[in-house]
């Protein structure tokens, strides 16, 4: 019998980040830290992941506030991962300034009784053989599923593999591109459909999204954000809300308008300290705003 519970895998990072403006070392990042912060107020949550002995005990203790069940983030003498980029004055590239995986080399997820049963599995954004690691030891009824250019490009066969037994898949534009061959997204996401998943987001940045099924496509705008400060983890917690809202018996259009709107709030702090200072009026605000750009 499945449990409510959403569970995330993915990365669990500490972030140095530099932007035209300001550098902020020590960030707590990775894409369960985005993610869990944005599902936490949809839905119960678990956790999978590694931390090194280094992990700060303010960020530990935030994972302890924020997620229901902890049983399988394994925690292993050494360092945490680490991670260092820096974006230029457009926003539109960043440049990796240094990879440190520490304990993260060794990452093997292995799940506890209760996650191998959970409803909604998240798997966020982590090398393809990690994704596959958790599915096979898991019988979640639906599968959101994040992934990026690096691992498309450096391990596709195993991506090919992993996308077979996914639900719902999420990429920005120049992956879909990649993924396919085409630039149009509607043609992209149609060609994504075959593998045989449910549904398709492909994220166009200031053009907002697009939500592709076999019946219907939804296209929302985006947020206007008038002083963007970090888009680090912007598309994790787009991930994050969107398995959240549905995980909480929420339609996909209810969860691409509030996947939008958090990913419109995280942009304007560093790490994830915009969502957890941010009230419900102005998450409302937004949604507000996001509903009236839908177009069916």
């Amino acid at each position: 019998m499945s449990n409510s519970h959403l569970l995330i895998a993915g990365s669990i990072a500490i972030d140095t980040i530099v932007t035209p403006h300001e550098r902020r070392e020590n960030v707590l990042g990775g894409s369960v830290t985005y993610a869990l912060v944005a599902a936490h107020s949809f839905c119960s949550t678990s956790v999978v992941g590694i931390i090194g002995s280094d992990f700060p005990q303010k960020d530990y203790n935030l994972y302890r506030k924020l997620a229901v069940n902890l049983d399988d983030l394994q925690e292993a003498k050494g360092q945490t991962f680490r991670w260092g980029g820096r974006y230029n004055k457009n926003w539109n590239e960043r440049d990796t300034l240094f990879t440190e995986l520490g304990v993260f080399a060794d990452f093997s997820p292995a799940l506890s009784n209760i996650n191998q049963n959970v409803k909604t599995a998240l798997l966020a954004n982590i090398h393809p053989d990690l994704q596959q690691t958790v599915i096979d030891q898991c019988n979640a009824e639906l599968i959101v599923l994040d992934t990026m250019n690096l691992w498309i490009n450096t391990t596709r066969l195993q991506l090919d593999n992993v996308l077979k037994y996914v639900s719902i898949l999420l990429v920005n534009k120049n992956e879909a591109e990649l993924l396919t061959g085409y630039s149009s997204p509607e043609k992209a996401g149609q060609k994504l459909l075959q593998y045989g998943m449910e549904k398709v987001v492909i994220k166009l940045g200031s053009h907002g999204a697009l939500l592709i099924d076999k019946i219907n496509q939804i296209r929302i705008g985006a947020y206007p954000v008038k002083n963007v400060v970090d888009p680090t983890g912007a598309g994790d917690v787009f991930a994050g809300a969107f398995a959240g809202v549905l995980n909480s018996h929420g339609t996909a259009r209810e969860a691409l308008v509030q996947a939008s709107a958090l990913a419109s709030i995280c942009v304007e702090g560093f790490g994830v300290e915009k969502i957890l200072e941010c009230d419900r009026g102005e998450t409302a605000k937004r949604v507000s705003y996001l509903e009236g750009t839908l177009e069916l």
